[in-house]
């Protein structure tokens, strides 16, 4: 009992119906791209286009997600494509990854939650 009280408060980004993988799918569908790409180190894009190479993640993970989505474009000689996953009140972290993207090309899309 003791641990449903301390985990609560967190339950309800692990317990949503709407995940991670529900706004990548619907994303990727919409752009034609193929997820779940794997790399020669086993490694997978999240939705790989003709273009992009995408990371697709929640807005307070954006610094790994930059990240991860420069790795991505590096391996597969496609651009850096960042979709974030964004709840009210954290358009500030969509700030922080187009900010950081400025010096490789990155392309930041939003999705609302």
């Amino acid at each position: 009992m003791f641990a449903a009280v301390l985990f609560s408060g967190c339950a309800s980004k692990y317990t949503d119906p709407k995940n991670e993988h529900y706004y990548q799918s619907i994303w990727c569908d919409q752009q034609r791209g193929k997820m779940e790409y794997v790399l020669d180190d086993s490694t997978r894009v999240d939705c790989l286009t003709s273009e992009y190479a995408v990371e697709v993640d929640w807005a307070h993970k954006w610094a790994e997600g930059v990240g991860q989505a420069q790795y991505y474009a590096r391996e597969t000689r496609r651009k850096p494509g960042l979709l974030l996953i964004v709840e009210k009140g954290e358009e500030r972290f969509v700030d922080r990854a187009k900010r950081s993207g400025e010096y490789s090309d990155l392309k930041v899309w939003t999705i609302k939650k």
